[in-house]
């Protein structure tokens, strides 16, 4: 049996009661519980956790054949794709878009559901609570959740809404643009609180939910992000406090971290929890109820499955397959080099029921990323240039020795003092080590284009298409979609757009 954490279905209760036309039909009860009726003990504080974990499939799955993965993975310079995606041309990106409008959208209903969690949690009384430990732990959730959201909008928005309560009045739901790197400042609050209150580890049948690792490595992801923007080196020592604190390790097998049958690994610091629970339908949202709607994730654009219904798939640049020195087995997990087809999650998946849905979770955050950023964080800190070399070598070493007797990727040598040199490592590293996860190398770009160490204005982006073109003055964030815009009067588009 799978896993049977966290997709257990939860849609908020309707706050809607049924009137009557007769006087005495004042008085009936709702035809659904009501929130008065919930979060009374618990088990229905644990259900409304669960729920908000839930949202996290809006992010991975096939969405009734339109999945959104090109949001996050087509950006950038390692994966690519035909036709006429608004993420790898850039041009024709607008705030119509329909995959802006619905990842904003649901970015913001994770935080909804978070803010509820923890206006629940802050005003529930003595009754509600027997085992005060696992009150901070869902807090400490909560918490983690709305700073992974706010760190994607805030990477990817910049100036969207910073909404860090619940909603309450008419007036709410009109907030004003956030400042500028405001979202990412909340996320840093936001996974620096939640270190301090989620448990070291869950138990087999609670894997999968967030730890305080993940969230000690989230932060030092975030705070690494917020230095390479705001060109601040304590920002980067900061990082470096929290990336020491996690004590995940490699898995000798690189694959194995992209396989449905290696899942949770002592790598893996947070991943998405695909699954079949109930029927896993992947024409309804997990919303739907009944245990009827979508709990997995789709790889579909990896592998030209036939639920992309004659879509370009999704390839790995020539630029990407370059990169990787020759011996490295990283490149065949990777890719077969000789089509550009991705293998990374297809390789080993694991399908559900309705076919076009996969129970292969997505990794979000594993250890090797948080040696990188530690090597980042050192370099960029004024710290020592041999303990940055020694952590990206110890991803390199990993990679090498899947192969018996295998001489590629070599250790760099830790001697190097040139800082330049030693950065250039660290981000050829990070492009093939994390090449098509998360949407990690577009991220990356971007903040290294705000520090000015990179140009994506002249930037080879490798696109199969011939006609990419990155416009500095927009292009460094997605437009506010254009139903926020018409809803929200006091909400600004993005420059450029």
């Amino acid at each position: 049996m799978k896993k049977n954490i966290l997709i257990a279905v939860f849609a908020f209760v309707s706050l809607s009661i049924f009137f009557a036309c007769e006087e005495d039909g004042l008085d009936l009860s709702p035809l659904q519980v009501s929130e008065n009726d919930f979060f009374k003990d618990e088990s229905e504080m644990e259900a409304a956790v669960r729920g908000t974990y839930a949202k996290l499939t809006d992010f991975f799955w096939f969405n009734i054949n339109s999945h959104n993965l090109g949001f996050t993975l087509l950006p950038g310079d390692d994966i690519t794709t035909l036709g006429n995606a608004p993420f790898e041309a850039f041009f024709n990106l607008n705030s119509a878009t329909g995959e802006i409008d619905y990842m904003y959208k649901k970015y913001y209903e994770l935080v909804g559901r978070s803010n509820i969690i923890l206006e629940k949690i802050e005003t529930a009384d003595a009754s509600v609570y027997k085992n005060a430990d696992l009150k901070k732990t869902h807090r400490g959730e909560a918490l983690f959740l709305r700073g992974y959201a706010f760190f994607k909008l805030g990477n990817y928005f910049g100036t969207s809404p910073l909404i860090n309560q619940r909603i309450k009045s008419i007036e709410g739901t009109t907030p004003s643009p956030s400042k500028d790197g405001e979202l990412l400042d909340q996320a840093i609050k936001d996974f620096q609180e939640a270190a301090t209150l989620l448990p070291a580890s869950w138990s087999v049948e609670n894997r999968g939910r967030v730890t305080a690792n993940a969230a000690n490595g989230m932060l030092g992801k975030a705070l690494v992000y917020r230095g390479s923007i705001k060109k601040n080196g304590a920002d980067f020592a900061a990082a470096l406090v929290a990336l020491n604190k996690v004590t995940a390790k490699l898995v000798a097998n690189y694959g194995d971290n992209f396989s449905a049958k290696a899942e949770n690994n002592d790598e893996s610091l947070f991943e998405f929890q695909a699954t079949e629970f109930g029927v896993d339908n992947v024409w309804l949202s997990n919303d739907y109820g009944g245990g009827v709607g979508s709990t997995s994730a789709y790889w579909g654009f990896y592998e030209d499955h036939w639920s992309m219904f004659g879509a370009p798939r999704f390839n790995a640049t020539q630029k990407l397959i370059k990169t990787f020195e020759a011996g490295d087995p990283r490149l065949s997990v990777l890719v077969d080099s000789g089509t550009a087809n991705i293998r990374k999650y297809v390789a080993d998946d694991v399908k559900t029921s309705t076919g076009p849905g996969s129970a292969n979770n997505p990794r979000i955050l594993r250890h090797a990323e948080i040696l990188l950023l530690k090597a980042e964080a050192l370099l960029e800190s004024g710290g020592s240039t041999l303990e940055a070399i020694k952590a990206v070598n110890e991803v390199r070493t990993r990679a090498r020795n899947m192969v018996s007797g295998g001489k590629a990727p070599a250790n760099y040598s830790e001697t190097e003092s040139d800082k330049a040199k030693i950065w250039t490592w660290i981000t050829n590293e990070r492009f093939m080590e994390l090449a098509g996860e998360e949407g990690t190398r577009y991220l990356d770009l971007r903040r290294w284009h705000l520090a000015g160490k990179i140009n994506l204005a002249t930037w080879d982006f490798s696109s199969e298409r011939p006609d990419v073109v990155w416009d500095a003055k927009k292009n460094v964030l997605y437009p506010i979609p254009l139903s926020e815009l018409d809803y929200n009067k006091n909400m600004q588009q993005n420059a450029g757009y």
